[in-house]
């Protein structure tokens, strides 16, 4: 890209009048930093505290507690049991707890996948914004350089083609 597009990209706006120099103390006076998170929904939060919750040790050491509880109690009461031994009830439980958390798991990762996404974004921008004010200040004191000693201007870029 050239110089021009990378400041129309940072900027949101094509700015095709403005002289270079002016460009540039747009780009120094503008912030790129986008730090406005959209506001999220109650049911968007809440899957993610589903999800942060059923990915953790205090979830799956406490399901498999109840898990061998009930697996106890109905093998100790036997036949007379709410749920006797293939566990019938137990699996439709399983079953629609998994069919429940699996969506709201997957909406909560495509969220924060999105958010990445733009976190990705800005610090590109942000990294542009900076390299491109890096190019203008090397240019200056090239410049300079190049006024105050135009022999050692000459050997500094003498060295830098060689190399």
């Amino acid at each position: 890209m050239r110089e021009q597009e990378l400041l129309d990209y940072i900027l949101n706006a094509p700015h095709e009048r403005l002289s270079h120099e002016e460009l540039m103390h747009l780009l120094l006076e503008s912030t790129v930093a986008d730090d406005k998170e959209p506001r999220e929904t109650f049911a968007q939060r809440a899957a993610d505290r589903l999800a942060a919750f059923a990915g953790s040790w205090g979830f799956i050491l406490g399901f498999v507690l109840i898990l061998l509880l009930w697996i106890g109690v109905n093998l100790y009461f036997g036949p007379r049991a709410y749920d006797p031994y293939p566990f019938i009830l137990l699996n439709l439980v399983l079953s629609c707890v998994a069919s429940v958390q699996a969506p709201l798991i997957m909406m909560s990762q495509q969220r924060r996948e999105q958010k990445d996404r733009r976190r990705s974004k800005n610090d590109y921008r942000v990294n542009l914004k900076s390299e491109l004010i890096l190019r203008d200040l090397h240019k200056k004191l090239d410049h300079i350089l190049r006024l105050v000693d135009p022999e050692e201007y000459a050997r500094l870029h003498e060295n830098v083609e060689k190399t």
